[in-house]
């Protein structure tokens, strides 16, 4: 088999692969990476997993190459792969400008992997991808305008505009849960204050139970057996919620609200026509916050009655969203990609004052 070794030119977007062709999409964490063989409908064909250290780039980058080649000794046929990585990944889509778990600083990882590889390799925030996942195959099909929000550890977000996966001028666009919706509010770990994360988060949430178990141990004494002596997260909340504690229930409910809270502001500014939320605070309780969620949008939606109500729906495709959407970015450029005519190159983007001012 004929293996392409030419690695993509930096300053260009990344050669993709045919709109039928057989691509890998990999989903980079902080300690494990997931790939696998995905087709043009959307179907993952096979699977590989890695476990990586964040302190250890080069490692992650053989971590991925290690895990392609399995796949593409399963499928030899493979054109591409689409890497999905969390931070601010330049225009060109090869660059990794900078990522808050993960060592990379202005860092030309689509050119490794390529190297590695020796395939044509696109680089995607990891939020953009799931959401173009979840554009493509899952609860956005049939839409024009969607945004993903993504309930983690964080609060991830992707905008998609009228078909188009916006990325922003330099690469930096759609960090959702720093959109600032108390002001004066709960400090961010970004430095920041009343950011949409310090609300409606995994982190957000464990931090609530702790300050309830600290004022209030009976109120608390439900989520405390939970844990049973562990710190408090909010996979025990959940677990507390659904035992039906009340308090735990209330805490769920208030994350919840200020999700709503967030959406209405996004739809001032964006006007979608569904809010697509994932991660896994989505999977383990969507069901026990997205009735608050729709309930404290609609309370601070401006004009309501006199405009269409967008739905609030948990993602379809689960924990597979960054694979599919990473592989599909690798086939065919995704609609307002950076090889667009007029958008900057990676070198206008790491050399302006915004990408200067990210920290090193």
């Amino acid at each position: 088999m004929h293996e392409n070794t030419d690695a993509p030119t930096a300053g260009a977007a990344a050669p993709t692969a045919g709109a039928d062709a057989l691509t890998v999409g990999v989903d980079i964490g902080g300690t494990k990476i997931a790939a696998g063989v995905v087709d043009a409908a959307g179907r993952i064909l096979a699977h590989a997993y890695r476990t990586t250290d964040p302190r250890e780039p080069e490692q992650i980058e053989s971590a991925v190459a290690d895990a392609v080649a399995e796949l593409r000794a399963q499928y030899p046929q493979v054109g591409a792969v689409g890497a999905a990585a969390a931070g601010f990944v330049g225009p060109d889509r090869t660059t990794v400008l900078f990522a808050p778990n993960i060592a990379w600083r202005n860092h030309p990882l689509g050119n490794r992997l390529a190297e590695r590889t020796g395939l044509p390799v696109v680089i995607e925030n990891d939020a953009n991808a799931a959401a173009w996942a979840e554009y493509r195959f899952g609860h956005g099909r049939g839409t024009r305008d969607m945004v993903m929000l993504t309930l983690g550890t964080g609060l991830g977000g992707a905008v998609i505009a009228d078909g188009r996966l916006i990325r922003g001028s330099f690469g930096a666009a759609a960090e959702l849960g720093h959109m600032k919706i108390v002001p004066d509010g709960h400090f961010c770990g970004c430095g920041q204050e009343g950011c949409w994360e310090a609300y409606s988060s995994g982190t957000a949430l464990a931090k609530l139970a702790r300050s309830v178990a600290t004022t209030d141990p009976d109120g608390a004494r439900a989520m405390l057996k939970v844990a049973d002596g562990e710190p408090l997260s909010g996979a025990h909340v959940t677990a507390a919620a659904r035992q039906g504690d009340p308090v735990a229930t209330r805490l769920l409910w208030r994350f919840g609200h200020y999700l709503g809270v967030g959406v209405a502001t996004l739809a001032a500014v964006v006007d979608p026509q569904v809010v697509v939320v994932g991660g896994g605070i989505a999977a383990a309780a969507g069901d026990l916050v997205l009735p608050a969620a729709r309930e404290g949008f609609l309370g601070k939606l401006s004009g309501r009655g006199f405009r269409g109500e967008l739905r609030i729906v948990t993602a379809e495709l689960a924990n597979d969203a960054g694979i599919i959407g990473a592989a599909d970015s690798a086939r065919t450029p995704a609609p307002g990609a950076a090889d667009a005519p007029g958008t900057p190159d990676a070198a206008d983007a790491v050399g302006s004052p915004v990408a200067a001012a990210v920290p090193a």
